[in-house]
């Protein structure tokens, strides 16, 4: 039983890298892994269906917040951030590239619209990506850092989602913590990534590169307007009050539902968008997000088989027989190998922590790892494989971007790229880190 998980994430990974669609490998990877715990491929489907229900939420949200990301394209506002970046960025490789982290930052915990601003933002900007002589992989490297690093690091927003799941894992396992050191804890991994992002542009990236003509497959297509001079007016005011509205909703019910709607009532109410266009607002933001909310949803199928069946828990227990006889330092290396071939497979850091907190609190306790070091375990392991996993959302959202004209791969050109610069320095700095704290 403890290979299922080993064995259907390799089929996943497999496929991916051989172009299988995304969609097609989660889905043989889930069959492999009910076959492998003695299920029937009829009841693996069920089983599969069955367990898409547990991110329904979260592919809903996607698609309400498409249709907010949409919306704030039609005010116009995006094409002010687009006219400054290419005014001011153009020919600053470097700086591009650290605006765009940056950008994604605020995506995650001061605007909350998560990886829909990508598909609005980046295709009128390829073009000048190409005139730059930009390396793509650069790019879906920098998006993906501030998709990922902000919610680790920064609480507030995605961040302060991402924090308090593991601060109820730890208690809910009968840990003692606070929100503080779960924001110390995961100042640790996320230095980590620091590191990796910094390696990236400034290292592995720092050449010119043109695009491979259809090395996307070409089956991305999203149309954007010719960018034209755009002057801020009382639409836009009324646009940034939606998003500030949608951010306050966020905070307080950590719901991102309610918070995509309240945005889009903002924008209805005040007649930034009118409710004639709420058609084509709400199907425009379907068409964009749809392919990666119906991915999740296969995904949280493939979870639900693998936890269904126990497969992480022995996989856990297998590992734990090596704890025994193990210093911390190989305990420590063990925990986060394990997570990383987890959350590969599940594809999600968030859906990931509470499995990963009630398999690991009791082996960190009674290994003598201090809570600081039990969270940053936990956290760490959660994150690790989130970026370079085919099936997360951290790597598909810089591709639906960057793929607009079918030049950008996703697995050769975000998932090996990003799991490379994340996931070892992740690894290297959650590691340490659990054994000096």
């Amino acid at each position: 039983m403890e290979w299922v998980v080993i064995v259907s994430v390799l089929v996943m990974t497999i496929l991916s890298l051989f172009s299988v669609n995304v969609i097609l490998a989660i889905i043989a990877a889930a069959l492999t892994a009910g076959l492998t715990a003695g299920l029937s491929i009829v009841e693996s489907i069920d089983m599969l269906v069955s367990g898409m229900g547990g991110q329904a939420n979260t592919a809903l949200s996607y698609i309400l917040l498409g249709a907010f990301a949409v919306a704030i394209n039609y005010s116009g506002i995006t094409g002010i951030l687009v006219n400054i970046i290419i005014r001011v960025l153009t020919g600053k490789k470097t700086m591009m590239l650290l605006a765009l982290a940056g950008i994604a930052s605020l995506a995650e915990n001061l605007i909350p619209v998560h990886i829909a601003f990508i598909p609005i933002l980046i295709p009128p900007l390829l073009k000048l990506f190409d005139d730059m002589r930009l390396d793509r992989r650069a790019v879906a490297t920098s998006l993906t850092f501030g998709l990922k690093a902000a919610y680790i690091m920064i609480p507030a927003g995605f961040g302060l989602i991402f924090q308090n799941i593991l601060l109820e894992g730890m208690e809910q396992n009968g840990v003692s913590f606070s929100l503080n050191q779960a924001t110390l804890s995961m100042l640790v991994p996320g230095a980590g990534m620091i590191v990796g992002l910094l390696f990236a542009i400034f290292i592995t990236y720092r050449k010119d590169r043109d695009p491979i003509p259809g090395s996307g497959g070409g089956e991305v297509s999203i149309e954007t307007p010719e960018l034209t001079n755009v002057s801020f007016t009382t639409k836009h005011t009324f646009t940034i009050i939606a998003i500030l509205t949608a951010l306050i909703v966020q905070i307080v019910s950590e719901n991102l539902v309610a918070s995509a709607m309240a945005g889009l009532a903002i924008m209805f109410v005040t007649n930034v968008v009118p409710l004639k266009k709420g058609d084509n607002i709400v199907a425009n933001g379907v068409s964009m997000m749809g392919v990666i909310a119906f991915v999740m949803l296969v995904a949280s199928g493939y979870g639900n088989i693998l936890k269904e069946v126990g497969a992480v828990d022995a996989l856990v227990e297998v590992s734990s027989n090596y704890l025994e006889t193990s210093h911390k330092a190989g305990i420590a290396f063990i925990l986060l190998l394990v997570g990383l071939v987890v959350t590969i497979g599940i594809g999600s850091s968030f859906g990931t922590i509470p499995i990963l907190a009630a398999l690991y609190v009791p082996i960190c306790m009674t290994a003598g790892f201090s809570p600081m070091a039990t969270a940053i375990l936990i956290g760490t392991a959660g994150a690790l494989g989130d970026a370079g996993s085919p099936a997360s959302d951290s790597t598909l959202g810089p591709t639906a971007g960057l793929n607009a004209d079918g030049n950008h791969n996703h697995i050769w050109d975000t998932c090996v790229p990003t799991f490379l610069h994340f996931n070892i320095p992740l690894f290297i700095f959650g590691w340490a880190g659990s054994l000096i704290f």
